[in-house]
């Protein structure tokens, strides 16, 4: 594998992981509402869940898939309703600001189960397996997950760093609530963009 292939894996990587999704959206309002500890434990286990499901992908499922198009529908609208659930339970937030309440900040486990449901991030690994790695060989897939790893990681902490700005100036519950709804309305556009 040239230098050049990784460069260009790292780009893919890059685009496919800072650019709004419902994970971006979620690490964004996790942070501007329950701080950064909380941000960065979702964003960690959210980068886990995508390497994991990636590898999954590259290793098996990826010649499933290739057989069983059907399969790729279902998980599609699986995550779809999931992400609509989703956007429903930000719309509906009431916009509490007490950050010690920690029970209703997403989690680490939130992070890594959110991906596997994540229709983008299916389509991610799909596609940038697809593109560069089309034989899935385990060399080349470990190295392609491996610069994955830290770049999704640090573009999902943009939107953690993003959602900190935004945070100090939503101090009050009928400003998060004005966030929250708009956040929810652009997960839910997400959904709308997934569909077409």
């Amino acid at each position: 594998m040239t230098f050049s292939v990784i460069i260009s894996m790292a780009l893919f990587a890059l685009a496919a992981s800072i650019t709004p999704g419902p994970v971006n959206l979620l690490s964004l309002s996790c942070s501007a509402r329950f701080g950064t500890r909380s941000g960065l434990l979702f964003v960690t286990g959210a980068t886990l869940g995508f390497i994991v499901l990636f590898l999954f992908i590259g290793f098996s499922l990826h010649f499933l898939v290739d057989k069983l198009v059907w399969l790729t529908v279902i998980l599609q609208w699986f995550g779809i309703a999931f992400l609509v659930y989703l956007s429903y339970q930000l719309f509906i937030d009431d916009g509490t600001l007490n950050s010690k309440d920690r029970r209703r900040a997403p989690t680490f486990m939130t992070g890594v189960i959110m991906q596997w449901l994540n229709p983008k991030a299916w389509l991610a690994s799909l596609s940038g397996i697809a593109a560069y790695i089309p034989n899935a060989l385990s060399t080349e897939l470990v190295t392609f997950a491996s610069v994955y790893l830290p770049i999704c990681w640090l573009s999902l902490a943009c939107w953690v760093w993003l959602g900190l700005r935004l945070g100090q100036h939503f101090q009050s519950a009928a400003n998060v609530r004005l966030m929250n709804k708009a956040l929810a309305l652009l997960l839910l556009a997400s959904c709308v963009l997934l569909v077409i």
